[in-house]
């Protein structure tokens, strides 16, 4: 999965954050609290989105919903996975995110992998 612009991060954040589908005037409305932006942008950019396979939609009425076709861990971990991807040192990229880790984020790392190893081991 490639990284998001400006506007598809603020709309996948607040499907991701709310946990329902939406459709794109209460995406837009939401944002409007913010800034001000247009309807048919948020709707063009949600179009796009879902060509992309980043949204699900169906038909309510006369308006699309639109929910998030993975998480935003699982989003995350394939741009991680992406960054890993493209570099001959593994292990010295790992190193060095885990040298700018904090002791929560390296313990939060910890219990990930010992969760990894339960599930492998299952």
């Amino acid at each position: 999965m490639r990284q998001l612009g400006e506007l598809e991060a603020e709309i996948m954040d607040r499907l991701w954050s709310w946990g329902r589908p939406a459709t794109a005037r209460e995406v837009r409305n939401d944002v409007n609290k913010q800034r001000p932006i247009a309807y048919s942008t948020v709707k063009t950019v949600a179009d796009i989105l879902h060509r992309k396979g980043m949204l699900t939609r169906e038909k309510e009425g006369r308006a699309w919903l639109y929910r998030p076709t993975c998480t935003r861990q699982q989003y995350t971990a394939s741009r991680m996975q992406e960054a890993l991807e493209g570099n001959p040192d593994t292990a010295g990229v790992m190193l060095s995110f885990v040298e700018q880790m904090s002791p929560a984020e390296v313990e939060a790392l910890r219990t990930a992998l010992r969760a990894a190893k339960r599930r492998s081991d299952a």
